[in-house]
């Protein structure tokens, strides 16, 4: 991937310079509905921070999005010499021509959109343990959520994979793990330079200033809460039916470990037809076992639709119970 990051301390928080987050956002925005991915440069401080201070797209592969944008000349020839190059040339070619530049060239991970947040998946896991074996432990992976954060809420997460689940990838190991414990989730901290945030000090007095009053941005009391509220629950029912088609493959194993194990003839009475401990950990220790990290994965993931619905609902019952007050004080007075 890119040179090794030397772990000295493990990261406690991620600073991500405003510049590396509009680049972030201007591609996930942009490549709708298209799931896309990107790379993350940066540097390790003092006092386990992750500066993040650069951000580039990898390459789409070509036939999905690019033929339907029509392109001319230089624009042209750069993206076909950018399909060209796998994920990994197209990094390496690019950090060298950074370093040219004298920008920071460190890999400190990746980024990756997600739609509605939907991220607990095989493929993500596998690439964030590619880049926390082979890059450094501290890599991380920021997701960004642009359908979410059209409705008035930054949708940003950072998340990298626990030790724990680490070490069982690792090892290959077919054992339980709480789905809390696959990523942990590391604070995310916007950063600018000083003349930025005075910039921005200026701009935002200055609108104030010209109105004459506060802040007249009424879209937050969008009581159009259904579309929202059914695409979760219809991606929640989803994720729940995938659940438990794992279970099922769960259930079916372990009848038939449970038949092989009772195999002793009339020496052994009913107790001893069912498999001991033993028998048990090797039978799941079989290559042909279902695998538990991928139910774990679907654990996560309708734990983390059930907190946005959690969080969601309860905004939506603020905002409607705002607006059944002032309508009866609205009667109330006429």
């Amino acid at each position: 991937m890119a040179a090794v990051i030397e772990a000295d301390d493990r990261v406690s928080s991620v600073h991500i310079d405003g510049l590396a987050m509009l680049k972030i956002v201007k591609h996930c925005q942009e490549s709708l509905p298209q799931m896309v991915t990107g790379s993350l440069l940066g540097l390790q401080v003092d006092g386990g921070v992750l500066e993040v201070t650069h951000a580039f797209p990898f390459p789409e592969p070509r036939g999905d999005k690019s033929d339907l944008v029509v392109k001319t000349g230089e624009e042209a020839n750069v993206d076909d010499e950018a399909a060209a190059l796998d994920g990994h040339e197209f990094q390496l070619e690019m950090m060298k021509m950074l370093r040219e530049v004298n920008v920071d060239n460190n890999c400190v991970g990746w980024y990756q959109s997600m739609y509605l947040g939907s991220y607990s998946t095989t493929s993500l896991l596998d690439t964030q343990l590619s880049y926390q074996s082979e890059l450094s432990p501290n890599a991380v992976v920021v997701l960004y959520d642009p359908m979410q954060t059209s409705h008035g809420n930054l949708m940003l997460k950072c998340y990298r994979l626990t030790q724990e689940a680490v070490d069982i990838k690792k090892n290959g190991k077919n054992v339980f793990l709480d789905p809390k414990r696959i990523f942990e989730e590391i604070p995310v901290v916007l950063t600018n330079p000083g003349l930025v945030r005075a910039l921005l000090s200026d701009m935002d007095d200055g609108r104030r200033a010209a109105a004459g009053e506060g802040d007249t941005a009424f879209d937050r009391l969008d009581l159009s809460t259904n579309p929202y509220l059914e695409k979760h629950l219809s991606f929640l029912s989803s994720w729940v039916d995938d659940l438990s088609a794992e279970q099922y493959k769960f259930q079916s194993y372990t009848r038939n470990l449970a038949r092989g194990g009772g195999g002793g003839g009339d020496r052994r009475d009913k107790r001893r037809n069912r498999p001991d401990s033993k028998e048990l950990q090797e039978g799941w220790a079989n290559a042909e076992a279902p695998k538990r990290m991928e139910s774990l994965l679907i654990s996560n993931q309708i734990r983390t639709y059930c907190d946005q619905v959690d969080k969601f609902s309860g905004g939506g019952f603020s905002k409607l119970f705002l607006a059944g007050g002032l309508h009866k004080e609205g009667k109330a007075s006429s």
